[in-house]
């Protein structure tokens, strides 16, 4: 299948001629698409990377200064950074001032109009990498594709009657008590075709329209709602029967599109149905009561049955 049935696209992309280039020009997305052990390789990297950059710096400082031990400075010498003594010191010093830890121990003095530029250069780019890193992590982690986790497809679809035509009809819920506004639900039919010129078309993609019975816009998606597509002389299941829906070859995505409430970002789901996963003739089991206290309970034991 194209699209699996928790949503990931099943497909490869071959003899690229664009340079891989292109994406680090997109850096911002590139870095919001990585997974999460590259996203904590880079993040860890950057700042490992900019510490010890800058210890080197100021290590440099300090011998062009001699203010190292093996100078033998004298007494009166005056150094650029206190208390640096080699390269482990450079690197706490590089540590204690992208990070603003301030120890108080080793300090820069007014001594070296160098060291004083590379102390704001510094400051500056730490706070860059700080606001990238952490800004990264924060997109990553809210990111609308985690909310499209908590809606759920039933594991097959059904064709059935329904108000005296006959349907397919597929069950969607939402997991959590917050809403998806300005919710959306169509579908695509992909199957291979052949054109009257004889050109083999492969992913050929139909329209499938679904309806809902309180309409396909703005949906108050607060319970499971079952969705159908009407199956008339301008659908592309018009033509299949109970006795010949398993020689077919075809998949059947379905999409929802919705805005979610808590944060106004727009997500998308969706899933997949192949005719080993059509059932015709079965209707779904209800799954919506009324419990004595009067509230609304829903049963998602039944939710595919």
């Amino acid at each position: 299948r194209l699209v699996s049935k928790d949503g990931r696209c099943n497909i490869e992309f071959g003899n690229v001629e664009q340079s891989r280039f292109v994406f680090l020009i997109d850096i911002w997305t590139t870095i919001l698409d990585l997974k999460w052990r590259y996203k904590m390789t880079i993040f860890i990297s950057a700042f490992l990377g900019s510490w010890f950059l800058f210890g080197l710096l100021w290590y440099v400082v300090a011998y062009i200064h001699k203010d190292l031990p093996e100078f033998n400075p004298s007494i009166n010498h005056t150094p650029c950074v206190e208390n640096i003594n080699g390269l482990t010191s450079a690197f706490l010093f590089s540590l204690e001032t992208q990070v603003t830890i301030g120890y108080g121990f080793r300090c820069v003095t007014e001594q070296c109009a160098t060291a004083i530029f590379l102390l704001i250069f510094q400051s500056i780019l730490g706070v860059i990498i700080n606001s990238f890193m952490c800004g990264a992590i924060l997109a990553k982690i809210s990111r609308s594709k985690n909310r499209a986790k908590t809606i759920t497809f039933s594991k097959h679809a059904v064709i059935s009657k329904r108000g005296g035509k006959l349907c397919l009809l597929i069950r969607v819920a939402n997991l959590r008590k917050s809403l998806l506004i300005g919710s959306h639900i169509y579908g695509k039919l992909l199957k291979t075709t052949i054109t009257p010129e004889g050109e083999t078309i492969i992913l050929d993609q139909v329209n499938i329209e679904f309806v809902v019975d309180a309409g396909n816009e703005n949906l108050f998606f607060i319970s499971p709602l079952t969705i159908y597509h009407i199956i008339d002389k301008n659908s592309p299941f018009f033509h299949m029967a109970a006795e010949t829906i398993l020689q077919q070859d075809f998949e059947l995505v379905v999409f929802l599109d919705g805005t979610v409430e808590a944060t106004s970002a727009t997500c998308q789901v969706r899933t997949s149905y192949i005719p080993e996963e059509v059932l015709w003739g079965y209707r779904f089991a209800p799954i919506v009561s009324k419990t004595k206290e009067g509230k609304y309970r829903v049963d998602f034991q039944n939710f595919s049955k």
